[in-house]
């Protein structure tokens, strides 16, 4: 038996974007009383909602997102309580709990603002040491109930993607996950030719009997 929890920002008609971003559009254009089926039209930046950011979006590379193994966004997920922490540091616990090639997911609360101009302007940021740490680890993926671990330069995005470590953004209900003993975390991009995609990520959890 198992039980999945949706860890995903909605998709809607002018969701919250990161500032600067164009609006998203999604609209019906066909109706079925009219045209005889329904249909929608989705304009949106790749980095709308929640999302994965690859190597190409800060770094030179030519792989697009959607060229990427599959593999890369499905592992075993590991989430730590870092609410209340302006700059997220490395804790000794974390040695024994994050394993290699796990996916690290940090619960700050802060999507509780989502939509609200202090999400974007007054989020927690991962402190550079313990994006060298988590890369020492070997993780699979970054995520984070924030619009981004770190701020401009973007130091943290660029020494995690710098080494093929994917990070995702704009997470929601991870506090549903504190007392979760086991679960892999799912967030497949789109086959696209972008530097990032949206996803429906998604933790899934084996329950025992």
């Amino acid at each position: 038996m198992e039980r999945i929890i949706d860890l995903s920002q909605t998709i809607e008609e002018n969701m919250p974007v990161y500032p600067g971003d164009l609006r998203t559009e999604l609209f019906q254009t066909h109706y079925l009383g009219v045209h005889g089926y329904n249909s929608y039209r989705l304009q949106t930046n790749s980095h709308a909602g929640t999302h994965l950011d690859s190597p190409m979006h800060l770094l030179t590379s030519r792989e697009f997102i959607g060229e990427l193994p599959l593999q890369s966004f499905i592992g075993e997920g590991c989430v730590l309580d870092v609410r209340g922490q302006p700059v997220i540091k490395t804790v000794a616990e974390y040695e024994a709990r994050i394993k290699e090639g796990s996916a690290v997911l940090l619960y700050t609360g802060h999507d509780r603002f989502y939509g609200m101009p202090e999400y974007y302007r007054d989020h927690p940021v991962v402190d550079p040491e313990f994006a060298r740490f988590l890369l020492g680890k070997k993780i699979k993926m970054l995520g984070v109930d924030l619009p981004s671990p770190d701020k401009y330069p973007f130091p943290v995005h660029k020494l995690l993607l710098g080494n093929k470590i994917f990070i995702l953004e704009n997470l929601t209900n991870l506090g549903r996950l504190l007392d979760v003993p086991s679960f892999d975390l799912i967030a497949f991009p789109l086959k696209i030719k972008a530097d990032s995609s949206l996803v429906r990520a998604a933790a899934r959890i084996h329950c025992r009997k």
